[in-house]
């Protein structure tokens, strides 16, 4: 029989950097309950494979899963491959374009192992919902949906003022908070997590499961950790992401990117420490940017790559961006058969730019370079040599070391 700590316990460390708990007082009763007959709670929440990396916004809710883990709760993480169809619209002025089931079972095929970086794995129950949304007929999802009305989906935010300015609402887009409520009819889940931008789907999850009978579900409602842009919520959407798996270089450039205005959120969201060190941490943001800049990049780097590739990855910013020097682990590729092509072909080629327009607009924002001579002419041309070598890089991030044969 679990050994649960007692209930005020375990509602100070499931409070702790939550924005809300809807309702407390049933928190309250579940864990109550849950210690007198040594039953654990199910702990959900889902995250849809609409791209192929999980972030540390995501991390910020997945630690209080974690938390659950350590109060002796069975934590279930969703992988939401059937709702990636549909796309949740929360936040969305139109709707999403969609996916293919072979994108998303790409992009989910890393999940389990990067969710590994912060839960353990041994303790957590992974469920793909397609494994009980695909067989639902349509009797049941009829059933489904007369559990809840028209007027109440049009309450949400994105919802209504989509419909005021007259915008497209899919009828698929109103399926999805549904879909998303019977995974917790699924699974019977007594808490649910989710970032602010979830409430409304969280709370459809309460009124459905009344609907089929059960005990609705807490919603645990956690905040949303602002990209490196310092504006949006953090997204690959937007590309103001810094994610698990990145490589660590990466991962200590992108946060050193962040504006100093970010530094108090990302200091107490994105690195978690204990609060003596976070008492410092925060005091360091005020007194001086750059240096905890610096510590949290480290920081975070080593959370999920450990503490040697934290030191290797400062050493490495420092060596680009404060000494001006080449990285010591570029990457090389070999091009054959190139008498003369220009500059905005060649990052295509290396993989430095997703097309040639998008190549183009780098060049001319003075964003590429030649060994080390800054290229702004997109005509411009390189006709190499047989076995030349040259550093393209793009920015201050991005070097690649080619040899023309």
């Amino acid at each position: 029989m679990p050994n649960f700590p007692p209930v005020n316990e375990q509602m100070d460390a499931i409070r702790r950097d939550a924005l809300e708990v809807i309702p407390e007082e049933d928190l309250a009763r579940k864990l109550a309950r849950s210690r007198s007959t040594g039953e654990r709670l199910r702990i959900k929440q889902g995250f849809d494979p609409t791209r192929p990396d999980l972030h540390i916004g995501h991390a910020v809710s997945m630690r209080k899963l974690h938390t659950f883990q350590e109060l002796g709760h069975d934590v279930i993480f969703v992988v939401g491959d059937y709702t990636a169809r549909i796309g949740d619209p929360s936040g969305r002025s139109e709707t999403r374009p969609r996916l293919t089931p072979e994108e998303i079972s790409a992009n989910a095929t890393t999940y389990a192992e990067q969710v590994g970086h912060i839960l353990d794995m041994t303790k957590v129950r992974l469920e793909y919902n397609s494994s009980w949304l695909a067989p639902l007929d349509l009797a049941k999802l009829l059933e489904l949906t007369s559990t809840y009305t028209v007027a109440r989906m049009l309450e949400r935010d994105d919802f209504a003022k989509r419909y005021e300015e007259h915008r497209p609402i899919a009828v698929s887009e109103f399926m999805y908070p549904l879909m998303q409520a019977y995974d917790s009819v699924a699974l019977n889940a007594d808490v649910e997590l989710g970032g602010s931008d979830q409430k409304f789907n969280l709370l459809v999850g309460r009124t459905v499961q009344e609907r089929y009978g059960q005990e609705p579900q807490v919603c645990l409602i956690m905040p949303l950790l602002r990209g490196t842009d310092g504006v949006a919520k953090m997204s690959k959407s937007y590309d103001n992401y810094v994610g698990i798996a990145q490589a660590p270089n990466d991962q200590y450039g992108r946060t050193m990117s962040i504006p100093d205005d970010l530094l108090d959120e990302w200091t107490r969201m994105a690195g978690p420490l204990s609060a003596s060190d976070l008492e410092d941490a925060v005091t360091l943001a005020k007194t001086d940017p750059y240096r905890a800049k610096r510590a949290l990049a480290k920081r975070i780097v080593a959370l999920y790559h450990g503490d040697e590739e934290g030191a290797k990855a400062e050493a490495h910013f420092d060596r680009v961006y404060r000494e001006h020097a080449t990285p010591e682990d570029v990457p090389e590729q070999t091009l054959t058969g190139i008498t003369s092509i220009t500059i905005p072909k060649l990052l295509v080629a290396l993989g430095l730019a997703a097309s040639g327009s998008e190549a183009g607009r780098l060049v001319q924002s003075g964003g590429v370079r030649i060994d080390e001579e800054t290229i702004t002419d997109r005509n411009a041309q390189i006709t190499p040599q047989p076995g030349q070598s040259v550093l393209v890089s793009r920015g201050k991030r991005q070097f690649v070391r080619v040899t023309f044969q």
